[in-house]
């Protein structure tokens, strides 16, 4: 479907995921996952690392050299001690020391060398996976139906794919391979620990299991704070988007010192929030810090009363103390990369909440092509909930032939805007059936229905680019002189070439240097230029002034020759001339007729124009 901003600023019912509380709206579309700790996420996410496998087999193979590198350098000086320094008779071997030496250098350039290449290829494997996740995640929420949006805040979506993104970015990009590294350093450590001396070897490794309990205990709370921290950042996104996008309601009604007092307290339990997750995380380093004392005691004790009675000699005993940094850093690693996947954790579950979420209105496993229409549209019986409290439409029954156009009046909330929702199939119905040419929608697949249909909303919006590429938004493949031409029709071409780059003049976000007019104009062209068969005004000249609504309203006579068009409106201008008028109230359908018609009924189309001529009359 051909729309100005794909049809996402439909607001036919009040947000779902806000409650007032005092003085601001307090999003509740978000919450912690508090389970426990969920591999089935990291089974999620090593579909996405499953394709670099391969990739990443050679890096951990190139690892593997580096560590094996890495883990023989005590080995050479405790033997480098005992034989080319002798402590037996005091005599020393210079050359022998030479090649011990040249071979500690050689072993340091090649941990070096395939340290550099291990950090390049990592984080190139890393950043395509986490491409590979966003794209994905970003994919799903283009998917997702308006009931999904409904209930969702914006700042909890940018949340995930911004913060928890990044958050997963450091785990993948650092963790995998960095985890294969410290495993593989850390068993061989242990190896020749106990390989030296089995009784010695086994106090100093004693004190891993001391670590791994703690973190168990300590692991949940972690996981908890952290999923506690995304989701304050969450509400911090949320209230950043609402202040910005609506700076000039807040400066209208004096609100700034609101806004601020606000963004205050959710910043502050950001804080707090962040204080306490990194407060149990930061736990992990006195943890290992004191058994690494415990390790330095067992060695300075043990070791020397072994060295004393001849067991060890002073070169073994060295090698120890060096075995010693080299391993309790990767155990201290590992602590990190725990912390991080704690985080990660976090981040995973939200982003496969999302990912795993089904759209609302999906297509039917056999949905065909809804072949090109003719513009019949009919209602069955159509009843629509939002949920059970809130009634939206109630049994209605209307068919709309090819080539009419016709209008729905009724006052705000009587269903208008829920019925071009339902036709564009953004919701599908709780009862009853939407046919286009006798063909049920929801048969057809999304993309052949909605490729037929353009609608243009009152609240049009205006991606950030140039004039042309909003205007081509409608229809990729059009030419510049198709543009141009759609811009004619709609009359905004002499106020684009007034512009300082004309049609290549880039607009910012909303339109900013365009008026509320001209941004609909910009939205009739983006319209015109899909040629739609079906067309849908949803108070789409409601903000056109009146010397341009003659205009519009020539260009739409001649866009609506031969569709079907569908007018929601209040503007006797747009709705006089409908073939068809349908009165809408609190979801029911309660006159139809041409508009001479109705007014002879006297009944509330009558009315309903007599408040619009006192109205326009007030003015």
């Amino acid at each position: 479907m051909n729309t100005g901003i794909k049809s996402r600023t439909i607001n036919a019912k009040p947000s779902a995921n806000q409650h007032h509380k005092s003085d601001r709206f307090v999003y509740t579309g978000d919450s912690p996952v508090k389970n426990s700790f969920n591999w089935a996420s990291f089974v999620n996410l090593f579909d996405y690392i499953k394709p670099y496998m391969k990739q990443i087999l050679v890096a951990a193979a190139f690892v593997l050299f580096g560590t094996l590198a890495q883990v023989a350098a005590p080995a050479i000086i405790a033997i480098a001690i005992d034989q080319a320094i002798n402590p037996k008779n005091g005599d020393s071997s210079v050359r022998l020391l030479l090649i011990y030496a040249a071979l500690m250098f050689f072993l340091c350039v090649l941990q070096m060398a395939i340290s550099q290449y291990r950090i390049r290829k990592t984080n190139k494997i890393g950043q395509q996976i986490i491409c590979d996740l966003r794209l994905t995640l970003f994919r799903r929420i283009q998917s997702m139906s308006l009931r999904f949006f409904d209930k969702m805040p914006a700042g909890s979506i940018l949340q995930r794919l911004t913060g928890d993104i990044a958050a997963l970015e450091d785990l993948v990009t650092n963790g995998t391979v960095n985890l294969i590294m410290d495993i593989f350093q850390l068993i061989g450590v242990i190896t020749i620990l106990l390989i030296w001396n089995f009784k010695l070897g086994l106090l100093i490794v004693l004190t891993v299991p001391l670590i791994f309990a703690v973190s168990s205990i300590l692991r949940k709370k972690i996981r908890v704070s952290f999923q506690e921290m995304r989701l304050k950042q969450a509400y911090i996104n949320a209230h950043l988007n609402d202040a910005i996008q609506g700076i000039k309601v807040t400066q209208a009604y004096e609100q700034e010192k609101n806004n601020i007092r606000y963004f205050e307290r959710i910043n502050g339990d950001n804080i707090r929030i962040w204080d306490k997750a990194s407060a149990l995380n930061q736990l992990f380093i006195p943890i290992i810090q004191l058994s690494i004392v415990v390790d330095i005691i067992i060695l300075f004790l043990y070791g020397s009363h072994l060295v004393e009675t001849g067991v060890m000699t002073v070169g073994l005993f060295v090698g120890y103390a060096n075995y010693m940094s080299n391993f309790w850093e990767p155990v201290q690693r590992i602590g990190q990369l725990y912390s991080n996947l704690l985080v990660g954790m976090a981040s995973s579950e939200r982003i496969f909440e999302f990912i795993k979420e089904t759209p609302g209105e999906t297509e039917a496993p056999n949905a065909k092509n809804l072949a090109p229409i003719k513009g019949e549209i009919c209602f069955e019986q159509v009843v629509f909930k939002y949920d059970e409290n809130l009634v939206a439409l109630r049994g209605i029954d209307l068919t709309i032939y090819p080539g009419q156009t016709v209008a729905l009046v009724g006052s705000t909330g009587a269903g208008k805007s829920t019925l071009v929702n339902l036709l564009c199939r953004f919701y599908d119905p709780s009862e009853g059936r939407v046919l286009i040419d006798g063909t049920d929608i929801r048969e057809v697949t999304l993309h052949s229905l909605r490729s037929q249909i353009s609608i243009v909303l009152q609240d049009t919006f205006i991606f950030l680019g140039t004039v042309r590429e909003n205007i081509r938004y409608g229809n990729l493949d059009a030419t510049d002189e198709e543009v141009e031409q759609a811009a004619k029709s709609v009359f905004a071409h002499d106020f684009i070439l007034r512009l300082p780059q004309g049609y290549d003049t880039l607009l910012q976000e909303q339109g900013g240097m365009l008026s509320t007019g001209q941004k609909q104009l910009v939205s009739f062209a983006r319209a015109i230029i899909a040629n739609p068969r079906i067309l849908i005004l949803d108070e789409a000249t409601a903000n056109i002034d009146t010397e341009t609504d003659k205009h519009i309203q020539q260009a739409l006579n001649a866009l609506q020759s031969g569709r079907t068009t569908v007018i929601v409106a209040h503007r006797l201008s747009t709705i006089r001339d409908a073939d068809q008028i349908y009165v809408l109230d609190h979801g029911e359908l309660i006159e139809q007729g041409r508009h001479q018609e109705l007014i002879e009924n006297a009944g509330t189309y009558r009315k309903f124009i007599e408040m619009q001529k006192f109205l326009a009359a007030g003015e």
